[in-house]
C-alpha cells in the first residue's frame, strides 16, 4: 500500500483492491455535495459487496469521530511516538491541517 494515495499523489488503487474507489468515496462522504456522494456511493457499491459498503461505511464513520475527538482534545503525542513518526508525519502533510495546532509536539 502505497500511503501517498492518500495525499493524492499516486493514481490507481495504491495496492489495494478498489482503491481509487475507496479514496473517492471516501472524499465524497466527507465533502459536502450530495450529487457526488451519491455518484460515488453508487459507484462503490457497484465493485463492494453489501457487506463490504457496510464496513467500509463503518470505517469512515469512526475515523471521523475519532479525528474529531483527537482535536478537540489536542492528545499529544508521546516523546516516542512523536520520535518514530516524524517521516511518516511529514510524508503524509499532516502539518498542513490546521487541526494539528491540536497535537502538542507534533509540529
Amino acid at each position: 500500500m502505497d500511503l501517498n494515495a492518500v495525499t493524492g499523489k499516486v493514481e490507481g488503487d495504491a495496492g489495494v483492491e478498489h482503491g481509487a474507489r475507496l479514496i473517492a468515496f471516501t472524499d465524497a462522504v466527507m465533502g459536502n455535495d450530495d450529487d457526488v456522494l451519491a455518484r460515488e456511493r453508487h459507484a462503490v457499491r457497484a465493485v463492494l459487496s453489501p457487506e463490504a459498503f457496510v464496513d467500509t461505511c463503518a470505517l469512515i464513520a469512526a475515523f471521523n469521530v475519532v479525528d474529531r475527538v483527537a482535536d478537540a482534545t489536542g492528545i499529544p503525542l508521546d516523546p516516542m511516538l512523536y520520535a518514530v513518526s516524524g517521516d511518516i508525519r511529514e510524508e503524509l502533510g499532516l502539518a498542513r491541517f490546521r487541526s494539528s495546532a491540536n497535537t502538542p509536539g507534533a509540529c
